[in-house]
């Protein structure tokens, strides 16, 4: 099973201690989990690293009046970085002020370990810089403008690894929906029709350009990340079991479940693998509420729809992210009443775009992607026991990747509180049997 809900193995079982801390979590407040202390800005974020920054890309820049940076995100809001808002005062020649503002993305030292010392975002400025640009390239040259992101920009720092400064897209009217109330039918339409807008760009670059990068293709879910999260799930004993076991009607696919774990990372891994013979894209590949943002207009209606973090993109069937929007971030009413209307909604839109780019093969058919949400089920699962869990934990200090993957006893006692929180419970109990009648339980 996957090590962000840390599955089951061979161990002891922790049922009595997952019960209690389900009793505990279903409380409204989030202290359940062991607090950390909030990651703090380096001290090289000061405001004469901007100096040269805001010369080039300032028009009649003299001087910086007042600078402030600070941490931009509420607890458990980002699991893998440390986002900061950067705000100044610029003065002008002429006189003039101006204020302007940028998010500026920054490692987590413990992420970065995680990662084998892996540079994490050598793979965003990447799509930042190449692929993004290209992709709304690709629709400005048959007459439409499309827009995928917030500007990207270049900034000199001390930082043993790269950093990501975009602009502040708040500046703009663009804000995050609430992720624990989720998505609505007009969010998640939004969204699914820049995701086909996306989907459709990228399959026809693959096709009139050549494949991308193998870094893209792959993105940070490499063999050997999937190797220790195998090894962690091991270590980890029966405690996605147990939680599963406190859940409404797991009578009904508990067995299937535990048979189902044998065959888990085989699942995980061949789904991960791109099928040359099926209809392919870029996928964004952490595609969940917190990565969208919206921007609306006087009357409250959605006008554009962006999308943000593109750390982990990875080369394969649509349904990669199809399945972590649909799953994770739409709400509980339409989650699975509308599902099917969903993917009809997306491949219409796919399909148009395709046509509009001149995609040179076959264009996928609705049977198709459907056929593939069944073969790939066990990404269904995947988002259910992750990015789900993820999405419906009330905001907490103790929120990283390392919480997320790690075996010490903090990072068991932050999984176990996310799968067991009355919300997460209220979903899990239509989603795992409809998984279940779905088959995405047989290996």
């Amino acid at each position: 099973m996957p090590a962000t809900a840390t599955a089951t193995a061979n161990g002891k079982p922790e049922l009595e201690a997952v019960k209690s801390a389900q009793k505990a979590n279903d409380a409204p407040a989030a202290g359940n989990v062991e607090a950390k202390a909030a990651p703090q800005l380096p001290d090289w974020l000061k405001e004469d690293l901007f100096l040269d920054f805001f010369k080039a890309n300032i028009t009649g820049f003299k001087a910086i009046n007042k600078f402030s940076a600070k941490p931009a995100q509420g607890a458990g809001e980002n699991y893998a970085t440390i986002i900061a808002l950067v705000k100044a005062e610029v003065e002008l020649e002429g006189g003039k002020s101006k204020e302007v503002s940028y998010m500026l993305k920054l490692p987590i030292d413990a992420v970065q370990k995680l990662m084998n010392s892996r540079n994490i975002f050598v793979i965003e400025i990447m799509m930042y810089s190449d692929v993004i640009p290209e992709m709304e390239k690709m629709y400005t040259d048959v007459g439409v403008e499309v827009k995928f992101s917030p500007q990207y920009y270049e900034l000199k720092t001390p930082s043993k690894s790269d950093v990501i400064l975009m602009e502040d897209l708040r500046q703009r009217g663009f804000k995050n929906t609430n992720r624990l109330e989720g998505f609505d039918m007009e969010h998640t339409k939004h969204t699914l029709e820049k995701l086909a807008q996306w989907h459709a760009a990228s399959a026809v670059r693959v096709e009139t350009k050549g494949k991308y990068p193998d870094v893209l293709n792959t993105g940070l879910f490499t063999d050997d990340l999937l190797n220790v999260m195998e090894q962690m799930d091991k270590m980890a004993g029966t405690l996605y079991e147990d939680c599963v076991r406190t859940y409404e009607g797991h009578e009904e696919y508990i067995d299937s479940f535990i048979k189902f774990h044998d065959s888990f990372f085989k699942e995980l891994r061949a789904a991960k693998k791109h099928d040359p013979n099926a209809f392919n894209v870029l996928n964004h590949g952490d595609f969940w509420a917190n990565n969208v943002m919206f921007q609306y207009d006087a009357f409250g209606k959605i006008k554009e729809t962006y999308f943000v973090d593109f750390q982990m993109p990875c080369y394969g069937s649509p349904v990669i992210d199809l399945y972590t929007i649909l799953l994770s971030s739409t709400q509980l009413e339409v989650k699975l009443k509308h599902f099917d209307y969903f993917i009809k909604y997306y491949h219409d839109k796919l399909t148009e775009c395709l046509k509009l780019l001149k995609y040179p093969k076959k264009l996928p058919n609705l049977k198709d992607i459907h056929i593939a949400l069944l073969k790939y089920g066990v990404l269904g699962f995947t988002t259910a026991s992750g990015h789900m869990a993820i999405v419906l934990l009330d905001p907490s200090e103790a929120g990283d990747l390392t919480d997320m993957l790690g075996d010490t006893p903090a990072s068991l006692k932050h999984r176990k509180a996310m799968l067991t929180g009355s919300r997460y419970k209220e979903h899990a109990k239509v989603v795992f049997p409809w998984l279940h009648n779905r088959g995405a339980f047989e290996g």
